[in-house]
């Protein structure tokens, strides 16, 4: 029933033949990979009006120079991974050019700082997408962290359907709100020169998480960067293509590239022409409003083309998170191939796609949403750090790997990703510096924590191999003394008969234990034991149990059976019956699991291994 399940929400398996199929083209590509950056001007617009607003109607004017300078930082960005696309297409992720150029250590640091910006990119594109629709359905408000995570479980499993399901689901709402937000450029940019500029009022109301009592606060240069370091939240996602160059179908650094470029110029022209018009038209929002949504209903009144701006919006943001499931899975799998995360993330799932990484990235982007209470403005403090660190190391590991290659035109492309990384290291030092005490700090903490957990994952694995390796030549391997075998039992059944026939077959010292939880059960059990003709097959034990504990006296009597006796480890037989509907599970009392648990992870106090077997009994329909 589970499979059957499992096929009807995320398909039937394919096979590894087909991976060549699920490649994407330009246009998929586009939708899949670049739906984060495009979407961020919902988000990125919304925290630089929120920034110069407590500058009151001085502080908004300056909305456009900041956004000039931080399309400027795109530019820079776009033309340098470009770059890092052509030296590196099988994917030339932050965290493979920062370890390949600059050394271990760096490569871990970026890709802890990697995977912290995409389960923030999941949690934050959700729950902007949620305030875009509340925007429009202010009944909506009070259920943003559930809505939020009913859209993360929504683009989860289309994500574990397969990547070309996931770039074809992606095609309409990327597309579409391409369509209607250049059309509202355009249509603002011709309202604006028939009315003119707009005049902010004299007041403007503000959102009550902005109200502090205190007036207007002058605009000053820490305001000034302050704000860029919330906007620059624009910029996050810009190399996402560069991680997932092996995905594009042949050729296919050429065709990331030219998909690069069409993100890149898309993404300006939406992130100016809307804080442009945000500022010419003197547009302001209201206590539950997006900048975004104010912006539309200033040009569209609340008719049915503003529903639509917000529904487009609601549909871009929630497919925004889909850069994160399609990076987040492909980093953790090179991590867990480098024996820095659980070897389990670099498996490929029944889709051809990494199914691990994907339900890990939905859990930690749902535990983010529930403990910042689905409210995007609280985690956006959070977002640019781990992205412009992620930048500047993969920026820097360019400028060495084109000195190590020395090829044509290297000084030219040196310096322009050395441009790269010196713009966004500012950035970075700038977004630290004027978003530390409202959450930054988490992040700046974190990093360290994940490298070093990824260091100590590495070191497990090493001591693994280490004890498990063989030095010189195979031990001789034989059966020198007779096993003796020891199993649980709670009764007389046929499961019981089963186990027994099986212990008997391969060991001659077989002895049954009962651990009597209630007193005066042990003796009727001896009873039916003898007349069963069972105690001339094997030894019954009874055991009291004053605190009415079975593993406590079952695991002491073993021990006392190993003390006693000059052979090997007592080998534990667990009999055990399986109903034949899953549900009947509840109905049974599961003392088997446990059981098994203890004896495989308590270890034998004279270092000897113990073998533990389990016999099942299959109950009929």
């Amino acid at each position: 029933m589970l499979n059957h399940i499992r096929h009807l929400l995320i398909g039937s398996p394919l096979s590894s033949a087909h991976a060549g199929e699920t490649r994407l083209d330009k246009v998929r590509a586009l939708a899949s990979l670049s739906p984060d950056a495009l979407a961020s001007v919902a988000y990125a617009n919304q925290e630089i009006y929120l920034g110069l607003l407590v500058a009151g109607a001085a502080g908004l004017l300056r909305a456009t120079e900041l956004a000039l300078v931080i399309t400027g930082l795109l530019a820079v960005l776009a033309l340098s991974y470009m770059q890092t696309i052509a030296a590196y297409p099988s994917g030339g992720g932050s965290y493979t050019v920062a370890r390949d150029n600059l050394g271990e250590l760096p490569g871990l640091v970026a890709a802890a700082a990697l995977l912290l910006d995409y389960v923030l990119n999941a949690a934050v594109s959700l729950t902007a997408g949620v305030a875009a629709i509340a925007s429009a359905f202010p009944a909506l408000w009070p259920y943003r962290i559930a809505l939020s995570l009913l859209l993360l479980l929504f683009i989860t499993l289309i994500n574990l359907r397969g990547i070309r399901e996931a770039g074809t689901a992606m095609i309409v709402p990327v597309y579409l709100f391409l369509v209607i937000y250049l059309g509202l450029i355009a249509y603002g940019i011709g309202v604006a020169l028939i009315q003119g500029p707009g005049v902010f009022p004299a007041v403007i109301p503000q959102p009550a998480e902005l109200t502090t009592g205190v007036g207007l606060a002058p605009v000053t240069l820490f305001l000034l960067l302050r704000t860029f370091a919330s906007g620059a939240t624009a910029l996050t996602g810009v190399e996402a293509i560069s991680n997932a160059v092996p995905i594009f179908k042949p050729v296919e650094s050429d065709n990331a590239r030219r998909t690069m470029a069409a993100m890149a110029v898309l993404m300006g022209i939406l992130f100016l022409g809307t804080i442009g018009l945000t500022q010419y038209l003197a547009v302001v929002a209201g206590a539950e409003e997006t900048i975004l949504s104010a912006l539309a209903r200033r040009l569209f009144g609340s008719g049915p083309v503003y529903y639509l701006v917000q529904a487009a919006t609601l549909l871009v943001l929630i497919v925004a998170a889909n850069t994160s499931f399609t990076d987040f899975p492909r980093v953790v799998s090179l991590l867990a191939r480098d024996a820095f995360l659980p070897r389990q993330l670099r498996a490929v799932g029944d889709r051809l796609v990494f199914s691990n990484g994907i339900v890990l990235l939905a859990a930690l982007a749902g535990l983010l949403i529930v403990i910042f209470q689905g409210d995007t403005h609280l985690l956006i403090p959070l977002f640019a750090v781990g992205a412009f660190l992620a930048f500047t190391l993969s920026q820097s590991g360019m400028v060495v790997h084109w000195w190590r290659e020395r090829g044509r035109r290297w000084r030219a492309k040196a310096a322009m990703n050395g441009l790269g990384a010196l713009a966004t290291g500012v950035a970075l030092l700038v977004i630290g510096a004027g978003k530390f005490t409202a959450g930054a700090w988490i992040v700046i903490l974190l990093i360290p924590l994940i490298v070093w957990l990824f260091r100590s994952i590495r070191a497990h694995y090493a001591e693994v191999g280490r004890q498990l390796r063989l030095h010189e030549a195979a031990p001789p391997v034989g059966c020198h003394v007779p096993a003796r075998i020891v199993m649980p039992v709670a009764g007389v059944h046929r499961g019981v008969i089963a186990a027994l026939d099986y212990a008997c077959s391969i060991a001659d010292d077989v002895t049954a234990i009962f651990v009597e939880l209630e007193p005066g059960t042990a003796e009727p059990l001896r009873a039916r034991w003898t007349a069963a003709g069972l105690d001339r097959v094997a030894r019954l034990v009874t055991v009291p149990s004053p605190y009415r504990s079975l593993l406590g006296p079952f695991l002491d009597e073993l021990d006392r059976m190993d003390d006693a006796g000059d052979g090997p480890p007592v080998s534990v037989l667990i009999p055990e019956f399986v109903p034949a509907k899953w549900w009947h599970f509840l109905l049974h009392n599961q003392t088997a699991l446990p059981l098994k648990w203890a004896l495989i992870y308590r270890r034998h106090r004279h270092g000897r291994s113990r073998v533990v077997i389990d016999v099942p009994f299959y109950l009929d329909r």
